[in-house]
């Protein structure tokens, strides 16, 4: 390596580290900090006894996808542990209530027929003076929600007899199936700029045999007049109704709505673009394989938190003060090297933390910062592994600068073998572990990889710079005062001797 070409590696490998850090910072990008950092909640759900895993897996993954399509939830960690058991952590969590329905809501998805409307309209009830069962909390709707039932579809030229005990169908012929939840593929949001000044809306997607269901539903609701609540299709989830969207009036009784071209009109409210994504959420991940019960429900403040960041950064920065002193009492103005060397390692681990927090959605969580304190010991010791073969190469003869040049080849060597045992031990762990251990491997396996890349770019030109500056052979703070001139002069003697 000569002078130029170290200096060239030197500072652009300095430039990359710090401006990279200082240009995240700049446009106001941070880490994501985990559930124990920063607060929220977590969840655990209970399967019912012999649920197999590939159910469990399949549930999670269904229900990681609802709470990432609701928003205002970073990075849900939702985890199957043991037999039975989901755990979903929630951090930064801005509505609680709205996500706790997100994991919560975990019955079928259905679409059912509205029996009657009884808060707007109180006269209308059952031939029996009573309310059906079923009645909704929310939306006063009843609905008929046992997907096992078909409800009856008349034929054009039957009779509806209207009273004021309610609606009667009479001469039922046939019968219609509803769709449930399997019966929907997708269902994106729009907004249309048609209207009065444009309005949110949900295009669900069928399948083959759920749009003929759905052509059949909304055919049998389209007998009842406009305006009635039995002219609206409920989408019910839990037993709940969570919307009853009408059939439009240009619908015609048993011919019913084309699948492909179904719009949920939702509006133009305030809150209308968030009912429009948390139906549509409902319709894409509305059922899951099977059912559970919330066993527990954890909440982390944000106070607790940010004490538990806090004693994090005081941790780190304690041991990164030790670990400097150390490092200038025995090895001199090579410490320096190790300082500097460690801010560059630092920038570099933590600029990576923060770009897979922006992209990937990455959380740093205590543990993960247990990872940043560690790997400060593992850089440290690359340091050592070079500075004391160094020193033997020193004391076997060797000028200053060889001694420096030799002593790197083999120190890397080590150094690269040692971060590889630890690179796979953590990638390991990462694979095998379940919840905040894999914030610790993670951070541990990119520490590894920074600590090779720094030792070769950083620490051999810094190092081969200092040997042949004021630093390396000039008094008791040199390199040369740091290599133990005594035993040198000790083992160059002995050679004397011996020859």
């Amino acid at each position: 390596m000569t002078r130029k070409k170290a200096w060239i590696t030197l500072i652009v490998t300095v430039a990359i580290a710090w401006g990279s850090l200082a240009g995240m910072l700049a446009l106001g990008w941070a880490p994501k900090l985990g559930l124990d950092l920063q607060g929220g909640f977590a969840v655990t759900l209970v399967a019912p006894e012999g649920t197999d895993q590939d159910t469990l897996n399949t549930a999670a993954d269904i229900m990681r996808r609802r709470i990432e399509n609701l928003g205002g939830v970073q990075e849900p960690e939702v985890a199957v542990v043991g037999s039975r058991a989901i755990v979903v952590q929630l951090p930064g969590v801005t509505d609680r209530e709205r996500a706790l329905q997100a994991v919560g809501t975990t019955g079928e998805l259905s679409f059912r027929a509205v029996l009657g409307e009884f808060r707007a309209s109180p006269a209308l009830t059952a031939p029996d003076g009573d309310h059906p069962e079923g009645l909704d909390p929310v939306t006063g709707l009843t609905v008929a929600d046992d997907v096992t039932k078909r409800a009856y579809l008349p034929s054009q030229d039957e009779l509806l007899v209207y009273d004021v005990d309610g609606i009667v169908v009479t001469t039922p012929s046939g019968t219609v199936e509803f769709p449930t939840g399997a019966d929907i593929t997708d269902a994106r949001v729009q907004f249309t700029s048609g209207g009065f000044g444009g309005q949110w809306v949900v295009v669900p997607e069928f399948t083959s045999d759920g749009g003929e269901k759905f052509r059949e539903a909304t055919g049998y609701l389209a007998v009842f007049p406009a305006g009635s609540p039995q002219r609206q299709l409920a989408i019910v989830v839990d037993g709940v109704v969570f919307s009853a969207p009408a059939v439009a009036n240009e619908v015609q009784p048993g011919v019913g709505l084309d699948p492909n071209a179904v719009i949920i009109t939702v509006g133009n409210a305030e809150d209308a673009e968030e009912q429009a994504q948390n139906l549509a959420a409902i319709l894409r991940y509305g059922a899951l394989p099977t059912t559970f019960e919330r066993e527990r429900v954890e909440s982390i403040s944000a106070s607790l938190g940010a004490d538990s960041l806090k004693a994090g950064l005081a941790a780190g920065l304690f041991g990164l003060l030790l670990v400097a002193g150390y490092m200038l009492f025995f090895y001199r103005s090579l410490g320096i090297v190790s300082i500097m060397g460690l801010t560059v390692f630092g920038s570099f681990l933590v600029g990576t933390i923060i770009f897979l927090g922006q992209t990937q959605g990455t959380t740093l969580t205590l543990a993960g910062v247990t990872g940043v304190i560690v790997s400060v010991g593992i850089t440290s010791d690359s340091y050592i592994v070079y500075f004391e073969r160094t020193k033997e190469e020193f004391h076997l003869g060797r000028g200053l600068r060889p001694a420096i040049d030799h002593a790197f080849k083999a120190a890397y060597r080590t150094i690269l073998t040692g971060d590889t045992v630890t690179f796979l031990g953590a990638l390991l762990l990462f694979v095998l572990a379940i919840g905040q251990v894999k914030g610790f491997a993670l951070t541990l396996g990119i520490a590894t990889v920074v600590d090779v890349i720094v030792a070769y770019f950083f620490t051999r030109p810094a190092v081969y710079l200092m040997g042949r500056g004021p630093l390396g052979e000039g008094g008791a703070f040199s390199i040369k005062g740091a290599m133990g001139k005594g035993e040198r002069e000790h083992v160059l003697e002995a050679a004397e001797v011996s020859s």
